[in-house]
């Protein structure tokens, strides 16, 4: 992996990290907070997820695809966030991260990272 996908990676991982338990951000959130898209956050997370609160991430609409969601119940059980009516995630109303706060304290802690846009690939 070259050095510029490295310092993305770093940043979203750093971003995952800072959703409160008990709350979710979408990846459409974490990835305008970090600067790329959101399909960019759900290919990352799918590769380097291990020992991260994944289950915080959700779609816009606080769903998972797949079988996320069944592997994210024990967690969410764990920290109050209760599946809606339809089965299919949270309601992401009740649940979202404040997104301001989320990126006041990202920023916070990539400070000591470069811009990946000054990074040579």
């Amino acid at each position: 992996m070259d050095a510029r996908r490295e310092l993305i990676v770093e940043r979203v991982l750093r971003a995952v990290e800072l959703v409160p338990p008990g709350r979710v951000a979408s990846y459409g959130t974490i990835a305008r907070i970090c600067g790329i898209g959101p399909r960019q956050v759900g290919s990352i997370l799918r590769h380097w997820s291990d020992g991260l609160p994944w289950w915080r991430v959700t779609s816009h609409a606080g769903d998972f695809g797949g079988d996320l969601l069944q592997r994210a119940l024990p967690h969410w059980d764990e920290e109050g966030i209760r599946v809606k009516p339809n089965g299919l995630g949270c309601r992401y109303a009740d649940y979202a991260a404040d997104a301001d706060e989320l990126e006041r304290r990202w920023r916070e802690a990539v400070a000591d990272l470069p811009d990946p846009d000054d990074v040579e690939g």
